[in-house]
């Protein structure tokens, strides 16, 4: 069961914000991607640079060092205190990377860089010409100041910031390009709708009065069976009618609520629809209570003809419909087509058919949706494919 929760109707229809979320959510990761990979190229980058800063400077400890070194060698006899020097620590290895001294802290070394971060620190590798004290390679040790990574990681952040908001202001601006087309297709349609249903009501109006003033006992069986055809086709134009009616004009006019009988106009809208159901052999059942509703008529009328009408139109022939009313709660049922689970949060969308084979527009269920929005109605759809749907209502 799925269950469409109140909300107040969006400008765009579930179907656009399905579209539009996927573009953002692939747009967004493209952008945090890019982000990320700029920061990374430029963190890098920085980083470097503050290396190659403190090569120039570890080179001149190095060659200090180096002199300290072979002062000690030649003069080894005399002094054989290892230098040291407050700015730096050092080491010395052999040419087996063996450790003949060392006073650094971090003692992983790679021979095979200059200069490299270790840690909270920085090594200096100097490979030396002349093996004092059998040394081939001085280590050089000086604190990593991180003042210069806390700085940059704020300009990485506040650069990146200003980045994201110029490129999600650009996506959505691309977003709306990119609906502008669906959103040009509603609009056109609307108008041709507007248009066509001032064109509808007098012609409409003039076959359903002259089917009323029929006299049917004096026509012969065919006859009767094609009028009853006739008023089937006349009473589906007119509920379209007035639905199109509702989208274009009605929906504009102030609320006329009034308490209202919901089982004698449920009465009244099957009977409405009874040759319909005839014709198509289908039983009606109907559990009603007496239950009285404060509403406009006039668009709880809308619900249910779009209801009972749809449970008619995609039922099979000589299926069944069902109607319960209780207390705080509407149930129109059917055994008819069914459809899949992952279309139903669409149903209500506009323009939205799953039956290429039934006519109409498509903006029953839309003018539904709209109408129970407004009075904070909910309705969740039960519905599975061949065996029929299930339409609960509860206020």
């Amino acid at each position: 069961m799925l269950v469409l929760k109140n909300k107040v109707t969006s400008s765009l229809l579930k179907s656009e914000k399905k579209s539009l979320s996927r573009f953002l959510v692939l747009y967004t990761a493209m952008v945090i991607l890019m982000i990320m990979l700029l920061s990374v190229f430029y963190y890098q980058s920085q980083e470097k640079l503050m290396l190659a800063q403190e090569r120039a400077i570890l080179s001149k400890y190095a060659y200090i060092q180096t002199k300290r070194l072979k002062v000690l060698h030649h003069f080894f006899d005399e002094k054989t205190t290892y230098p040291r020097d407050p700015r730096f620590r050092s080491a010395i290895y052999d040419n087996e990377f063996a450790k003949i001294f060392s006073l650094i802290e971090e003692k992983n070394i790679y021979f095979d860089r200059e200069i490299y971060i270790a840690g909270n620190m920085i090594h200096f590798i100097e490979t030396l010409d002349n093996y004092y004290l059998g040394a081939r390679y001085l280590v050089i040790e000086v604190d990593n100041d991180t003042g210069w990574k806390t700085e940059l990681w704020k300009r990485i952040f506040g650069y990146g910031s200003v980045i994201f908001i110029f490129f999600m202001l650009f996506g959505f601006y691309l977003a709306k390009l990119f609906l502008k087309p669906m959103r040009d297709s509603i609009v056109l349609l609307d108008r041709f709708i507007k248009d066509t249903t001032h064109e509808l009501n007098a012609p409409l109006a003039a076959i359903l009065a002259n089917i009323e003033m029929m006299d049917m006992d004096v026509m012969a069986e065919k006859n009767k069976k094609r009028l009853a055809r006739i008023n089937i086709a006349a009473k589906t134009v007119s509920t379209l009618y007035q639905d199109l009616t509702y989208l274009t004009l009605e929906h504009e006019r102030r609320n006329e609520d009034e308490l209202v009988e919901i089982k004698p106009l449920l009465e009244d809208r099957i009977e409405y629809f009874n040759v319909w159901i005839q014709s198509k052999k289908l039983e009606c059942l109907m559990d009603m209570e007496d239950v009285a509703l404060v509403i406009d008529k006039r668009k709880v009328t809308r619900v249910i003809d779009n209801l009972i009408s749809n449970a008619i139109k995609y039922n099979q022939r000589g299926g069944t419909i069902g109607i319960e009313l209780r207390e705080g709660m509407l149930v129109v049922w059917d055994t008819g087509i069914g459809i899949e689970k992952e279309k139903i949060p669409f149903m209500f969308d506009r323009y939205m058919r799953f039956d290429e084979s039934e006519g109409g527009f498509g903006i029953g269920l839309s003018i539904v949706k709209k109408i129970l929005d407004e009075y904070h109605i909910s309705i969740e759809v039960e519905s599975e494919i061949k065996k029929g749907t299930r339409i609960i209502i509860k206020w």
